[in-house]
């Protein structure tokens, strides 16, 4: 288990979001939910599979590994998507928890997470949270956070999907998460593929109730993003 100073001072009334980063492709999702998070002021646990590290890799030339996740994260979150200027990132909320770590906070319900958010979710992880497998700490933290009664979003980025995998996901729902397919709404307007990644984040952050002006929301009006600039609300 690797923790940052935050992490090993423990933080007294510390309640943070778990974030779990699945081996689905969109890494982009996962980086803006935590973009987010820590811009809302929230705390924030992280969980990358050992899946996600080789999709990281692949789609991002980024190697994240346990002994350095500090400096490879701060890269992960300050590259753009899009081209730009890379935004600097403060990581001094995030706890960080290896994968294989079933001893970690999160593995148990005494563990004060307010919940959990998977993203993306593979159909792997669909299966394991919805089976109970806890094969690794991403799936155990997800199943303490539904015996618990937390909040549980699952963002599944795959498709077509198996009638297996909507039966898990129905079982899921029934559990009491919230399955949040990543299916970006082009109503907000739409002027680049990270505008599009910020809405899919933003509607898992709407889930659980995390304030953001990550896209544009909808007011009534037809062609109302057509009428602006194209992109969301967020201050320049």
């Amino acid at each position: 288990m690797e923790l940052n100073e935050a992490g090993k001072s423990g933080g007294a009334g510390r309640r943070p979001w778990v974030v779990g980063v699945s081996g689905a492709s969109g890494t982009p999702y996962a980086a803006a939910v935590l973009r987010a998070l820590l811009a809302a002021g929230e705390d924030v646990d992280l969980v990358v599979s050992r899946a996600a590290r080789l999709t990281l890799l692949d789609e991002t030339g980024i190697a994240f590994r346990d002994g350095h996740w500090q400096e490879d994260l701060r890269e992960w979150l300050e590259q753009p998507l899009d081209a730009g200027q890379p935004q600097p990132v403060e990581l001094d909320r995030v706890r960080y928890w290896a994968a294989g770590d079933l001893a970690a906070g999160p593995s148990s319900g005494s563990y004060p997470a307010r919940g959990m958010l998977v993203v993306p979710c593979s159909t792997a992880s669909v299966a394991g949270i919805a089976l109970g497998l806890s094969k690794d700490l991403l799936q155990r933290a997800a199943s303490v956070v539904l015996k618990e009664r937390r909040p549980l979003v699952v963002c599944v980025r795959e498709t077509p999907l198996s009638g297996q995998t909507l039966r898990q996901l129905v079982a899921l729902d029934d559990a009491g998460a919230v399955v949040l397919p990543a299916a970006p709404g082009f109503y907000a307007g739409v002027g680049s593929a990270q505008q599009l990644v910020d809405f899919v984040a933003g509607r898992v952050l709407d889930a659980v109730g995390v304030r953001h002006d990550l896209y544009r929301r909808w007011t009534g009006a037809l062609g109302g993003a057509r009428g602006s600039d194209g992109g969301s609300d967020r201050a320049e």
